[in-house]
């Protein structure tokens, strides 16, 4: 076994094969950016290593600053985690020339795979199925013109090897096309280093199924059951769980022979992942397609280890130090159901818009087990197989009265005060939870999500917990365009019940009563109005309240509401109870009203005496002035190109500018017709949030 590794990646990635490594006995090395100076992987680390600027381009991304620290510290493996190195051939080439190892899988197999275009080929060899496109790379716009009307529209444009969301436009149309096949030639190139581009059918309905394989260098690939990564944004996967609602065991059993064949195909080892596309109108299961071959961990990974009790990168680790596995396909089973959605630096409220900067404040719900599920056996040795221990009282129940099971863990590489930095991925965490069915899982993501405290940027927990409570979600009927199907509209918070509803007007109704007597109190008068105390009225959600407070209850519309609230005055967060529900508040004071945050959603409360309430409606509103005529920037980024000229006419959805932000092209449309009047902003600029680009007359 080694006594050393250092991990060539960064973030929460980093801080989870450190954990792991540590509980075997090994010691760690970090490398570390100058923008990751401060970050905790780097702490928790036994040795890290200054490798460059904060640029990837310049640190992370350059092998020879990761072989020069494996040198320095004595470091006898790498593990690369995901992204930066992690599937670049060329690179487990050069440690091997040093005599360092690899803890992934062979170079020949990760260039095999990597291709995109080389890949299918060589899938459909081995007897995979695959999505009818190109053969090859195509040359041009007119020659992907041409494919894509001969397989027929939808279709997908992709870079070859792009990944993470990046490279991949959806076009409709000849005209989508001609948009889209130079932008992904453009991300493919400066994301990748590579301007290849393919074309396949785009599946409709699609559900995205992948199967975790795990293989030895002695011969053996299992499949380690399947996950399914459906709810996507922009090709970027939002929420993962394991085991998928629509796959069943036969289906599973022969994606899974699939993939085993072609791992051994291409003489695969380590942790790998083959990504399936299914079409969801097909019941029956047998239109699943390969789609490509991730040859890394997944950052989804946990979710397998949690129904699996198989610690992946434990067992990558033994894989590279030329163990065999311990255990057989016999030996796989499913034990409950997990569930982890992506805390990511972005705005739901503004069309998700990437947001960076520091955070403030960062708290997580309590979690069982923090990046840590996997208890050490009594000698300290052990396989990371087994159940994941269940047994312990769990801080978030999964009922009012404390019973089930289950679990929330939450793998993070950040810490308030720290910094989310344009330079690299906006993911702040991942929250998994576990429990013995679905919904129970489910259940437990949207109480955990609550218990989030995230201040200083941009964020989406609210939009998590709107998809957890979702009855979609809820009932399984998933596909890729789960987001843009409901809420075509952008987001705007989530649903919430009328019950729901009630519970936030009491706890509101109780806030600012305790509001009230604390500035009594303070100031030794009585407002007048102490005769009132228990009678309010609370404005929300366009409509009134009446609302009764009582010991240990309310009376909300004739309606009563048992439960509880611990806010005091001066607390910016509670918890509060009411008719079974739990919920996480968080609460500010917004100029004479309330806005509590709970569930996904803020609400706005306005809550008065309610002999004062009938006065309100009097109140002259002030309107917002109209800035429809100023293209502006929505989130920090490079204008990488105008559009239009000044004294050009433009018509509605027409694109004004390109920005590319958090390395994503992001083209801004006019939101109406109009000539324009003044351009603001120069092609190379840095923007920052609001900036104008440009005026229309």
């Amino acid at each position: 076994m080694f006594r050393k590794i250092l991990i060539a990646n960064r973030g929460e990635i980093a801080c989870r094969v450190i954990r792991t490594a540590r509980r075997m006995g090994i010691a760690t090395v970090a490398v570390y950016s100058d923008a990751d100076a401060r970050s905790p992987f780097v702490a928790l680390a036994d040795e890290a290593v200054h490798i460059g600027p904060a640029a990837a381009s310049e640190s992370y991304l350059v092998p020879e600053k990761i072989i020069a620290a494996c040198k320095q510290t004595g470091a006898e493996a790498v593990h690369p985690g995901y992204g930066f190195l992690s599937e670049r051939a060329s690179f487990v080439e050069a440690l091997e020339a040093e005599g360092i190892a690899f803890i992934g899988p062979p170079a020949s197999a990760i260039a095999a795979m990597g291709d995109k275009i080389e890949s299918k080929r060589l899938a459909r060899a081995a007897g995979v199925n695959v999505v009818p496109g190109s053969e090859g790379e195509i040359s041009d716009t007119e020659s992907a013109l041409d494919i894509c009307n001969q397989i027929g529209y939808p279709v997908m444009i992709k870079a070859s090897a792009g990944g993470g969301g990046k490279g991949m436009r959806l076009a409709y149309s000849d005209t989508d096309v001609r948009e889209g096949f130079d932008a992904t030639r453009r991300e493919g190139l400066a994301s990748f280093g590579d301007d290849r581009v393919f074309i396949e059918k785009f599946i409709e309905d699609p559900r995205h199924i992948e199967i975790q394989l795990l293989g030895d260098k002695h011969g053996t690939v299992l499949y380690l059951n399947e996950r399914e990564c459906s709810i996507q944004r922009r090709h970027q996967k939002v929420i993962e769980e394991a085991p998928s609602p629509f796959v069943t065991p036969a289906m599973r059993h022969r994606m899974g022979e699939q993939c085993v064949a072609l791992a051994q195909a291409v003489g695969y080892h380590s942790a790998g992942t083959v990504e399936l596309i299914v079409s969801g109108a097909d019941l029956t299961g047998e239109s699943f397609y390969f789609l490509e071959m991730n040859t890394r961990l997944q950052v989804e990974h946990p979710v397998t280890e949690a129904i699996t009790g198989i610690d992946l990168v434990e067992q990558m680790i033994r894989v590279a130090a030329g163990e065999k596995l311990a255990f057989t396909q016999e030996d796989i089973g499913i034990d409950g159901w997990a569930i982890e959605s992506r805390v990511y630096a972005e705005d739901p409220y503004r069309g998700f818009l990437p947001s960076t900067g520091r955070l403030v404040r960062y708290e997580v719900p309590e979690a069982q087990f923090h990046q840590a599920p996997f208890p050490p056996s009594p000698s300290g040795e052990g396989m990371g197989v087994g159940p994941v221990p269940s047994d312990k009282p769990h801080p978030l129940a999964l009922s009012p009265e404390g019973e089930g099971e289950g679990y929330v863990r939450v793998d993070d590489g950040v810490a308030e005060g720290g910094e989310v930095s344009m330079f690299y991925d906006p993911m702040i965490a991942k929250l998994i939870t576990w429990a013995p069915t679905r919904s129970e899982a489910a259940g437990l993501q949207v109480e955990a999500l609550d218990r989030f405290r995230i201040e200083g940027l941009g964020h989406n927990v609210d939009f998590l917990s709107a998809i957890m409570q979702h009855p979609r979600f809820l009932a399984g009927e998933l596909t890729t365009g789960f987001i843009a199907e409901e809420w075509p509209e952008g987001f705007a918070g989530a649903a919430a019940s009328e019950e729901l509803l009630r519970t936030v007007a009491a706890v509101a109704a109780g806030i600012e009563c305790s509001h009230r007597a604390r500035a009594a109190q303070t100031s030794g008068k009585i407002d007048g109005v102490a005769g009132s105390w228990s009678d309010w009225s609370v404005r929300m959600a366009g409509r009134d309240y009446a609302v009764t407070l009582g010991d240990g209850h309310a009376m909300v519309d004739g309606h009563r509401v048992e439960g509880t609230c611990d806010w005091r005055p001066g607390d910016s967060t509670a918890t509060a109870s009411g008719n079974g529900l739990n919920l996480g508040l968080i609460v500010r004071r917004d100029g004479v009203s309330w806005r509590i945050t709970t569930h996904g959603a803020t609400h706005r409360a306005l809550v008065l005496p309610a002999h004062i309430a009938p006065l309100a409606r009097h109140m002259i509103e002030k309107v917002p002035p109209d800035l429809s005529r100023f293209l502006i920037c929505p989130m920090p980024g490079l204008l990488v190109s105008l559009h239009v000229g000044q004294g050009d006419a433009v018509v509605p959805g027409q694109p004004l500018a390109t920005v590319e932000a958090m390395k994503m092209e992001n083209i801004l449309r006019a939101e109406k017709a109009g000539t324009v009047k003044e351009l603001r902003a120069s092609e190379g600029d840095s923007l920052v949030v609001d900036q104008v680009i440009l005026e229309l007359e």
